[in-house]
């Protein structure tokens, strides 16, 4: 470059500033002269390809990081109001969580979604929904973003119509919609349609926002929910690129020049709690993109620039003594800015045991605050950049990532990859190793398989009123389709069915007409899926893990002993069948559950994700098992439960065990109780203390027949 780092810095640096000096920059640490940013021997340059450092030259010197708050509280009305609030009190962006049956792309009325209506988000059932949700709000000047993948088209169509009545037009609109279908076939699993027809739309709507829409980001490349699952570091990065290798090239083959788009995809990354490795898993990801770029045929440098969401982890966050999920969040926090975040979502305290509260939303956006305003860290670009040990793992990182991202290419790419199976195969390996390790006290956990106390004291949860939030849905589904115009309706419908079947048009843009004409999302979503059909997943069970990791384990010996004692007593092994009910595609715990029992003796049944109370009911008729583990992480075990003990009554089976695990608030155990449940396991259960209370159940009720 012939210029000294410093002088190249300085130029870009003073181009991002405009008219602000660059002494502007500097500060007095009541003596001390602190430089906005620091160069080690080897001379990266924050700002300059390939921008490990930072894609920008001044980053949080200059401007800190946006804070977005990721929430949606049952109704568009109740959520409207969080949001207005929240963005008097320092939010800077807003991130929409949408309910699970609107993920899934079912209307509210939709009879298997009844346990789903208003729980984990909001539900959004047509435009007026989403004219609701960003009443008062000026889409003009707001940046949006939208967590949405499965029932990506009528979700954007209508975001961009509520606009539209609102007097903004698409090319004003700025923010990002998620839009990564991949990831959903591996880890969490609000797909609706297979694999091909899903890449389709992913392309359609990069295509459309890049005409119409250019300040809008059409797709985030979430490595978010591979950490969630249990994906390693290595596994989170190489998948994660891997994902927007494949979503780049489905740009290309429709014509598109890399350059037009690329500067506005987006990712979205985990951050957990092995901090160091969090930092320099994000300044990896910004050296391996733009290499990943510039090999694609980019030119432009904003092309090879990744820039990134980050949100704290929601698995490292404990039922048990949870207000040390504030200090862990906080952990997690500086973890994703020293990193170099563009953006960030602070998790609430209490989202292992039900959904926040707003004292606990607002404890978690002052979390952000406190670290812009309050730690001085805003003060210097890359503070962590020259450390020999963040620059180790950095190295690190980028060659064992792109190791792995070689092997998902030498397999035609991670479309390919995914339809093996085997991405979601070594997240799932990985995740019960870990839980292994947890369980044997390897891994500590403060408060949960150490230092723990003795008595818990109770923690205000917030609950939602399923029945009521589904019945209002209901009523205004109604006023919508009596009030619209059914021929204009149907005529767009048909329309977009035909673009689907032809596959020629952009989907996209028919679904923009149709929602004008007040289709629902859920009549959007059935129209594609009558061409593209509605995807089904092979679940498969892991075996040999926990045996591995336990091995010469005395505790884990003794469970199975006992195991291998009931299966000599009754001439078979205790029988337990996992299930998914509702529209939850969460199956970590239920995956390591299944596991761990498969390889301590039992007869291990795995359902089908998705399915309703009484289709559990008859897979335990059908195979004769002793016990129904339920996993619940979305909050509708008080509707799904019960009507699952209701259907096995019905089929004379009441004496087969429900057992119930997952994110649930104490203050429910009652009722689960009173309902029938025979155990209830919280988040941090360690794995062989509920094989043993699940055998000790089976073989109770055996005693009593």
């Amino acid at each position: 470059m012939g210029k000294a780092p410093r002088d190249i810095w300085t130029h870009i640096a003073s181009t991002e500033l405009r008219d602000t000096p660059i002494d502007a920059l500097k500060r007095d640490y009541g003596g001390l002269d602190v430089d906005p940013v620091y160069f080690g021997a080897d001379a990266a340059i924050p700002g300059v390809e390939p921008f490990t450092r930072g894609v920008r030259a001044t980053m949080y010197a200059n401007r800190p990081w946006t804070i977005r708050q990721y929430a949606g509280f049952s109704t568009a009305e109740e959520s409207n109001r969080f949001y207005r609030q929240a963005l008097e009190r320092g939010q800077k962006g807003l991130s929409v969580a949408f309910d699970l049956a609107t993920h899934r792309g079912y209307d509210s009325d939709h009879p298997r979604v009844v346990g789903d209506v208003g729980k984990a988000g909001v539900a959004i059932d047509s435009v007026e929904d989403m004219k609701l949700l960003f009443d008062g709000i000026p889409l003009d000047q707001m940046s949006v973003s939208m967590t949405m993948n499965g029932a990506v088209i009528p979700v954007l169509a209508m975001f961009i119509v509520a606009a539209e009545e609102q007097g903004v037009a698409p090319e004003k609109l700025s923010g990002t919609i998620q839009n990564d279908i991949l990831k959903e076939f591996m880890v969490r699993n609000t797909y609706i349609y297979p694999p091909e027809p899903s890449m389709r739309i992913v392309g359609d709507i990069i295509a459309y926002t890049n005409q119409n829409m250019p300040k809008f980001n059409s797709i985030s490349i979430s490595g978010y929910h591979m950490h969630e699952a249990g994906a390693t570091a290595i596994q989170e990065l190489a998948y994660t690129l891997a994902d927007g290798i494949d979503y780049v090239r489905a740009a290309q083959d429709r014509g598109l020049d890399i350059d037009a788009f690329a500067g506005r995809l987006s990712f979205f990354f985990g951050i957990g709690m092995n901090f160091f490795v969090e930092v320099a898993k994000l300044r990896a990801a910004r050296s391996l993109w733009a290499k990943i770029m510039t090999d694609l045929g980019a030119k432009d440098p904003r092309s090879k620039m990744l820039r990134t969401h980050c949100q704290t982890s929601g698995v490292s966050l404990t039922e048990q003594d949870p207000y040390n999920n504030i200090v862990r969040t906080a952990y997690e926090g500086l973890a994703a800015v020293l990193g170099g975040t563009q953006s960030l979502h602070t998790n609430s305290f209490d989202e292992a045991i039900a959904l926040p509260t707003e004292m606990s939303s607002r404890i978690a956006r002052n979390t952000q605050l406190i670290l812009q305003h309050e730690t001085r860290i805003t003060d210097v670009v890359d503070p962590l950049g020259g450390s020999y040990y963040v620059e180790a793992l950095t190295r690190q990182l980028v060659e064992k990532a792109q190791a792995l991202i070689d092997e998902v290419q030498a397999q035609g790419g991670m479309t390919q990859a995914v339809q093996s199976g085997e991405p979601k195969l070594a997240i799932e390996r990985a995740a019960a190793e870990r839980q292994a390790g947890i369980d044997k006290g390897e891994e500590v956990i403060v408060g949960v398989n150490r230092y723990r106390l003795e008595t818990e004291a109770p923690v205000e949860t917030l609950e939602i009123d399923n029945a009521k939030v589904r019945a209002s849905q209901i009523r205004r589904l109604e006023a919508v389709r009596n009030r619209r115009d059914e021929a204009v309706c149907r005529s767009a419908l048909d329309a977009l069915r035909e673009y689907a079947a032809m596959d020629e048009g952009n989907l996209l843009e028919a679904a923009v007409a149709a929602a004008r004409a007040r289709a629902t999302l859920g009549e959007i979503s059935q129209a594609m899926e009558d061409v593209f059909g509605r995807h089904d997943a092979t679940t498969r069970v892991l075996s040999g893990v926990y045996a591995a990791s336990y091995e010469n384990d005395a505790q884990y010996a003794q469970v199975a002993d006992r195991v291998a004692t009931f299966g000599a007593t009754h001439g078979r092994a205790p029988a337990i069948f996992i299930a998914k009910m509702g529209q939850d595609g969460h199956d970590r715990g239920a995956k390591v559950i299944a596991t761990a029992f498969a390889d301590l003796g039992f007869a291990v049944q795995m359902g089908s994700l998705f399915e309703t109370p009484h289709e559990v009911a008859a897979h335990a008729e059908q195979l004769g098992v002793d016990a129904v583990g339920v996993s619940s992480l979305a909050a509708g075990h008080k509707t799904l439960v019960p009507e699952l003990i209701g259907a096995l009554r019905d089929r004379a089976l009441g004496d087969v065990a429900v057992i119930v695990g997952g994110v649930i608030p104490s203050a429910d155990y009652d009722f689960l109780r009173k309902a029938g449940v025979a155990e209830i396991f919280g988040p941090g259960t360690n794995v062989l203390d509920a094989a043993f209370s699940v055998l000790s159940t089976i073989e109770g009720r055996l005693s009593n027949r």
